[in-house]
């Protein structure tokens, strides 16, 4: 299964290989087209909380999608997609805003036209604001108040990049976001150098022919790409007392140098298993591994939950253990076999294939599958070595969250 995966996975990357300049409109398109009965379209912009200018407005642009355009009410909106059968869908990152359209092929004029008014000529009504667009991003941010794998990994950016990628995801009740904020933000991501379009299941030259044909009635304003301060590495430790979920550790580094060893080191300190289901009842405690890249900077780590401090504290210090010593050469073959493995999945994923395909676009890096397996491939027990040597040489980013009272400190763990 692997194998095929794999080759599915190459024959995806190497279609992607060439992004497309449209002619008019100056937007960057990309496709990847393997045959399925439905295509989608997704417009990618530079518009994620590092670029945002306060706290929480990219989050509130983000629920702002799909709302009263010049063409279009958003009941017209709902309704019309619902004739074609289409689902809408808005996304936000610490780097993109994403809006997605899918649907059965053949209908990609439409959903073409429809994405591109979306930011082209949004209206940002103040009773849209108040009456659906606040609510929805307050729910949202309450959810995630409540979940603590979010608040660690929230926290984790914070103490690691503290602005920038260190920016928070979402809003907090406590900055009110003002709609004229949002409005600004919106005219100065809202621009052609920020926008690119990712479709799958669509000829990339029948995608430029679209995407010209709509910006040409609705244009976006010209403008640079946005730009956000260099990522640095700081570190820290924090402590956040939580009385919902699991316990809770996060134990991370980061780093501004990205390297395929990272990926590898991360699937090693917390392997998955070979079974789904396993014969053996699991142990009440978890490690998920976090490996997050971005465009200058990665943060990784794993979390490690449970639901007794004790439990948890156990883990986190076999963890460190692990961390600290060799790889055996077996252990760095399997490492390595479910990095590759979890790579090539991914581009079967649309979200992950977009944004592999973004990177592409806006950095012109080679983030096709097999460049990603071929450094795969290329890491060794040195690689491992002097990886691990690098991140125990700065500061970790450690975050609780639960008892505060009873969960361990870093150096209780061996950090």
């Amino acid at each position: 299964m692997l194998a095929t995966r794999a080759s599915t996975a190459k024959r995806l990357a190497r279609s992607f290989a060439t992004v497309v300049d449209t002619r008019a409109s100056g937007v960057k398109v990309a496709a990847v087209d393997h045959g399925q009965p439905t295509t989608a379209l997704t417009f990618l912009v530079k518009a994620g909380s590092r670029y945002e200018p306060s706290p929480g407005v990219a989050h509130t642009l983000k629920n702002f999608a799909f709302k009263s355009t010049a063409k279009r009410s958003t009941l017209g909106t709902v309704r019309e997609s619902e004739l074609y059968g289409g689902i809408l869908s808005a996304g936000l990152s610490r780097e993109y805003l994403t809006l997605t359209a899918e649907f059965l092929r053949g209908d990609e004029a439409f959903f073409s036209s429809l994405l591109t008014s979306v930011l082209a000529t949004p209206k940002f009504l103040p009773y849209e604001y108040s009456e659906y667009v606040l609510p929805v991003v307050r729910d949202e941010s309450t959810c995630a108040s409540q979940t603590p794998n979010t608040v660690a990994l929230e926290a984790a950016h914070a103490l690691a990049f503290r602005s920038g990628l260190g920016a928070p995801l979402l809003a907090s009740p406590h900055t009110p976001v003002s709609l004229e904020s949002v409005k600004a933000f919106a005219s100065s991501a809202f621009a052609s150098g920020n926008v690119a379009v990712i479709g799958t299941g669509i000829d990339s030259a029948r995608l430029a022919e679209l995407v010209d044909k709509a910006f040409a009635e609705a244009p976006l304003p010209s403008g640079s790409s946005s730009s956000s301060t260099s990522s640095k590495y700081f570190g820290g430790a924090t402590r956040i007392d939580s009385h919902t979920g699991p316990q809770t550790v996060f134990i991370g580094f980061g780093t501004t140098a990205p390297s395929a060893a990272l990926a590898v080191l991360a699937n090693h300190l917390a392997p998955s298993p070979a079974l789904k289901w396993p014969s053996i009842p699991p142990s009440s405690t978890t490690l998920t591994p976090v490996y997050l890249p971005y465009s200058d900077a990665v943060l990784t780590g794993i979390l490690v939950q449970g639901p007794d401090t004790n439990g948890v504290k156990d883990a986190a210090k076999t963890l460190v253990d692990r961390l600290k010593k060799p790889l055996t050469a077996e252990a760095l073959k399997s490492a390595v076999a479910r990095t590759k493995f979890d790579a090539a999945v991914s581009v079967e994923n649309r979200e992950s294939l977009i944004l592999a395909i973004g990177k592409k676009i806006f950095s012109n890096a080679d983030s096709s599958l097999e460049s990603i397996l071929a450094e795969l491939d290329n890491v060794d027990a040195a690689a491992i070595s002097k990886t691990v040597s690098e991140l125990t040489k700065v500061t970790p980013t450690y975050v609780t969250v639960g008892d505060v009272n009873a969960l361990p400190y870093a150096d209780e763990i061996g950090l």
